[in-house]
């Protein structure tokens, strides 16, 4: 197993970060939604690896194999996170691909480090903009639609984690566009993050202000997100983040919920590789 020493906790112990490094080429860097981890990506990873680049995924601290300090879950700290990885690999000519939460990595990274590594960058359902309704941001999502999933997951976290999955791959009454074994694993990999990482997760992504990283977004972008997204609407995430990056392309899946990876995820991984290898 791999790992990258990303700084220290409160405590000074090490906080590691772990990651899969599959195939050769120019690298792609996966950086997973939350609450899961980098194994989201399999049906990308193994298509992107097998197409002739070299791919990164890794486990955003508190998710996955890698550490589960108490504090560290702003996105100033978690671009830190992934500047250290990209370091510690001494990476260059990076593809860097965010899903959801990941896409405020890429926002803050390249806001905060610059491009000097980066060749281009996906934002995938990404919550890029900012998504908290606020006087100066009219088109996004209400405090209390966040206060209540914060109040759902202290009260059970783990029955919230199943009503969550349904909205998030689309599951209706008569709708069942995943197996229930893609349920189970999704169940059993979010459980299995720690607590105060998915609560402070949550509080990160929903109100943090994106807007001013855009800016620095200069490489080449693909925005993908679907248009039933009931998880991170379209209206106020990847609609808006195509508008502010005027040079990006801006693909709509349409009828994909937020879990596109996986209930399209052939479209998804063909459209990946035509990205990388431009």
């Amino acid at each position: 197993m791999a790992y990258i020493k990303a700084g220290e906790d409160t405590a000074g112990n090490p906080v590691n970060i772990f990651y899969e490094d599959w195939g050769q080429g120019n690298p792609v860097v996966l950086i997973h939604g939350w609450p899961l981890d980098h194994t989201m990506w399999e049906h990308q990873a193994i298509g992107l690896a097998k197409g002739g680049s070299r791919v990164i995924a890794y486990d955003r601290r508190g998710f996955g194999r890698s550490s589960r300090p108490w504090t560290g879950y702003d996105y100033d700290t978690l671009a830190a996170d992934l500047n250290a990885l990209l370091e510690d690999l001494d990476l260059n000519n990076v593809t860097l691909i965010g899903f959801s939460m990941g896409g405020g990595e890429i926002a803050r990274y390249l806001g905060t480090y610059g491009d000097a590594r980066i060749a281009r960058v996906a934002f995938i359902g990404a919550v890029t903009p900012f998504m908290l309704k606020t006087d100066n941001n009219p088109d996004g999502v209400p405090q209390k639609v966040f206060d209540d999933m914060g109040d759902a997951i202290k009260k059970d976290r783990f029955d919230f984690l199943q009503s969550f999955a349904k909205s998030f791959y689309g599951v209706g009454m008569i709708s069942h566009p995943v197996s229930q074994g893609v349920l189970d694993w999704n169940f059993t990999v979010a459980s299995l993050a720690a607590p105060n990482a998915t609560r402070d997760c949550a509080v990160a992504f929903s109100s943090t202000d994106f807007r001013a990283d855009l800016e620095a977004v200069k490489v080449p972008t693909l925005v993908i997100h679907g248009d039933e997204d009931a998880t991170v609407p379209i209206d106020a995430s990847g609609a808006r983040t195509a508008k502010m990056i005027p040079h990006a392309e801006y693909k709509v899946y349409k009828g994909a919920p937020h879990g596109l990876f996986f209930t399209d995820k052939d479209q998804l991984t063909t459209d990946l590789l035509s990205f990388v290898g431009r």
